[in-house]
């Protein structure tokens, strides 16, 4: 392996290398103010640290031929709890799902269901109209609508002479 090579790859892993002829000697970068704030804080959940988690958001993306539609089951989310960004290449989903009374983990037998923030951002593989998308929610289905730019219609357009 070439010196560049091998400087490269020490970089990515976090090691410094000096090299004197036969002898090679590893020393590990300096922690991160993160790593450091980590071992004083062993105690604490990452929840305490990081302020509040964000899961991501199950989505179905399929296409009609006139548009992209995305469908979501967010039960016990109110739609103002719900706020969309569309762009001509992106949509993004936030939210946030709170429960109504605090239960100890203790508590918990088994527990799948997720409350707190999510997210999630899709990139699309065509444009949209972004003025024309629509949202609906209904039975704690989320579903948006996402009409496709068509970019093979051909549009006429008159000369005038002046």
């Amino acid at each position: 392996m070439d010196k560049d090579t091998k400087n490269f790859f020490e970089k990515l892993a976090g090691v410094k290398s000096n090299n004197s002829d036969n002898e090679e000697e590893i020393e590990l970068e300096p922690k991160t103010i993160l790593d450091q704030e980590m071992e004083e804080k062993e105690e604490m959940t990452l929840e305490e640290i990081f302020d509040e988690p964000e899961g991501e958001l199950a989505l179905d993306v399929y296409q009609t031929p006139a548009s992209f539609i995305i469908e979501s089951a967010i039960a016990g989310v109110s739609p103002e709890d719900i706020e969309i960004s569309i762009s001509p290449e992106s949509i993004s989903i936030k939210g946030k799902r709170e429960k109504t009374e605090k239960i100890k983990t203790e508590n918990y037998i088994h527990q799948e269901c997720y409350w707190g923030r999510f997210s999630r951002t899709i990139i699309l593989p065509q444009e949209i109209d972004s003025d024309k998308a629509q949202a609906n929610f209904k039975n704690g289905v989320l579903k948006i609508t996402l009409p496709k730019v068509n970019k093979n219609k051909t549009k006429k357009v008159k000369v005038k002479f002046e």
